[in-house]
């Protein structure tokens, strides 16, 4: 099925040997969105970034359309590169590029086709969806942290991603910049992607998930439809597990 991905008996230990995910299996469901939540620490932006093929699991298997992504061939791997965007916490923008050139740079590789003016017509076109109006010939240094995570998503967005995984996504926006990004996340749902993202906003996991997978101390702890989570959750759990109101 298009879109699947799925952890077959995954753990991962840090460079110290120290456990940070244990054996843990999920199917996510293909066009569906799910939410991984959970303390801080527990290991879910790990099991995000397992799930999208940036961390290799010491043991188990990251299947994207039934395919170990570790195995993927050059041309498979650049396929699901396309087909799947990332944006981290952190917004991991390059320090020594502009932000032009950030973002005109996966056009390049994915799309070599392209024109100058095709790319630039498309960058400008996601920035200004994702709110930035601002000067794109300047470095990331130059930017707040909200600002930055603008510009992350915006690069996610640029190859028309059927598959995201979003770390954090809202964090150090205002209200309104973070609303924004919730809608287009609400038009990716309608063109039926798979999204995974991590939040600690309830009104975020609220509003957008459909599933929500709990991760503590590097285990799934609860894996089930979202409404059913929520209603036996207590106020002490919410709070265990670091979600905000």
């Amino acid at each position: 099925m298009e879109n699947s991905i799925e952890l077959k008996e995954i753990s991962f230990s840090d460079h110290d040997d120290r456990k940070i995910i244990q054996d843990i299996s999920l199917e996510f469901r293909p066009g569906k969105t799910t939410a991984i939540v959970g303390p801080s620490g527990g290991g879910k932006s790990t099991v995000l970034k397992i799930s999208a093929g940036l961390i290799h699991p010491n043991q188990g298997e990251v299947l994207y359309n039934g395919k170990n992504i570790a195995l993927m061939s050059r041309s498979e791997t650049l396929d699901f590169r396309r087909e799947a965007a990332f944006v981290f916490q952190d917004s991991a923008l390059w320090a020594n590029m502009d932000l032009f050139q950030a973002l005109e740079l996966p056009l390049k590789i994915h799309f070599p086709n392209m024109t100058k003016k095709q790319r630039q017509d498309r960058i400008n076109e996601v920035t200004a969806q994702a709110g930035y109006r601002k000067d794109l010939n300047i470095r990331p240094s130059r930017l707040s942290m909200g600002e930055q995570k603008l510009i992350a998503f915006a690069r996610a967005m640029l190859c028309n991603p059927s598959v995201i995984f979003l770390d954090e996504w809202t964090e150090s926006l205002d209200e309104n910049s973070a609303d924004r990004l919730v809608k287009i996340v609400r038009r990716k749902q309608i063109e039926n992607a798979t999204i995974l993202f991590v939040s600690h906003d309830m009104r975020i996991i609220m509003d957008l998930a459909d599933f929500v997978v709990i991760v503590d101390d590097g285990k799934v702890t609860k894996n089930a439809p979202k409404d059913s989570i929520i209603s036996d959750l207590l106020l002490n759990d919410f709070v265990k597990i670091g979600i905000a109101s």
